[in-house]
C-alpha cells in the first residue's frame, strides 16, 4: 500500500509531515479500506459525496493544505497520484531541494520498466505541445520539459498566492494533464525558483491497467490550451 511506502520513508528520513486524501465521491470504499492508517500516521481523509473532478480535488487539497501550516514561507505541499506511479522514495530528494531554497519542484517523468503503449504515445505527444508554437506559450514552463505530471512540491506561501490569483474563478473539470500543467505555469510564475527533477514512473504497478487514451486526452489539453490563450495575466505580486 503507498500510505505504508510513505510511512517508511518519513520514518527514516524524519521530518514533520501529514497526508491528505482527497476521496472524489469514490465507490471502491476508499474511507472504510483508509480507516486503520488513520491510527499509526497522520492522515486526513477529505471530500463529499459529490464528484468536483481532479482539477477540483487538487484545489482542495492545496487549500487544506494552506489552512492547516502556521509556516507557510517554512513549510511545502507535495502532490502525487495514489496509483503507484509516484514513488514515494523520492520524498526526501524534493525536501532537500526545497530545503536548498527551491520554491517549486516538477518531477519530470522518466518511464522505469514497461509502460502502456498510451502512455509512452501521449508523453510524447504532451512534451511537443509543450515546446511547440504556438501551444508552448500555453501550456509550456520555461525550463520544464514536462509539465504535465502530478508530482510536484510547492512551498506553501507560493501557493497561497496562488489561490489568491484563482479567486472568484471557477474551477473547470479540465483533463488531468492540463491541470497539472496550469498549475506548474501558475505557480511557476510566482516563484522565484523552480527546480526540475527527473523522477522514475512505475506503470507497472499500477492496481489496474492504464485508462488513458493517448489521442483523446492530447486534443483535450490542446483544445484547453487554446481556450485559454487570452486569459492569461501578469504575475500577482508575492504575498507575506
Amino acid at each position: 500500500m503507498l500510505l505504508w511506502r510513505i510511512r517508511k520513508v518519513f520514518q527514516d528520513y524524519s521530518r514533520e509531515y501529514e497526508v491528505l486524501v482527497y476521496d472524489d465521491a469514490s465507490t471502491d470504499s476508499t474511507r472504510e479500506t483508509l480507516e486503520p492508517y488513520v491510527k499509526v500516521m497522520p492522515l486526513t481523509v477529505l471530500g463529499s459525496g459529490t464528484r468536483v473532478g481532479y482539477a477540483g480535488a487538487v484545489d482542495a487539497l492545496l487549500r487544506a493544505a494552506n489552512q492547516r501550516t502556521q509556516y507557510p514561507r517554512r513549510d511545502a505541499i507535495v502532490l502525487m497520484q495514489a496509483d503507484f506511479t509516484d514513488q514515494p522514495e523520492h520524498l526526501p530528494e524534493l525536501v532537500k531541494r526545497f530545503e536548498g531554497g527551491a520554491d517549486l519542484i516538477v518531477g519530470e517523468r522518466t518511464v522505469d520498466g514497461p509502460a502502456p503503449e498510451p502512455v509512452q504515445t501521449l508523453l510524447k505527444r504532451l512534451r511537443w505541445l509543450s515546446s511547440a508554437w504556438p501551444f508552448r506559450k500555453f501550456v509550456g514552463v520555461p525550463g520544464v520539459a514536462d509539465p504535465f505530471g502530478a508530482y510536484k512540491l510547492i512551498r506553501v506561501s507560493v501557493a497561497r498566492d496562488v489561490l489568491k490569483a484563482r479567486e472568484g474563478r471557477p474551477i473547470e473539470d479540465i483533463p488531468v494533464a492540463a491541470a497539472n500543467a496550469e498549475l506548474a505555469r501558475d505557480t511557476a510564475r510566482i516563484a522565484r525558483r523552480v527546480e526540475t527533477i527527473q523522477l522514475s514512473t512505475r506503470w507497472d504497478l499500477r492496481p489496474r491497467s492504464t485508462r488513458i487514451d493517448a489521442w483523446r486526452e492530447a486534443v483535450d489539453v490542446t483544445k484547453r490550451a487554446w481556450a485559454t490563450r487570452g486569459s492569461h495575466r501578469p504575475a500577482p505580486a508575492r504575498g507575506t
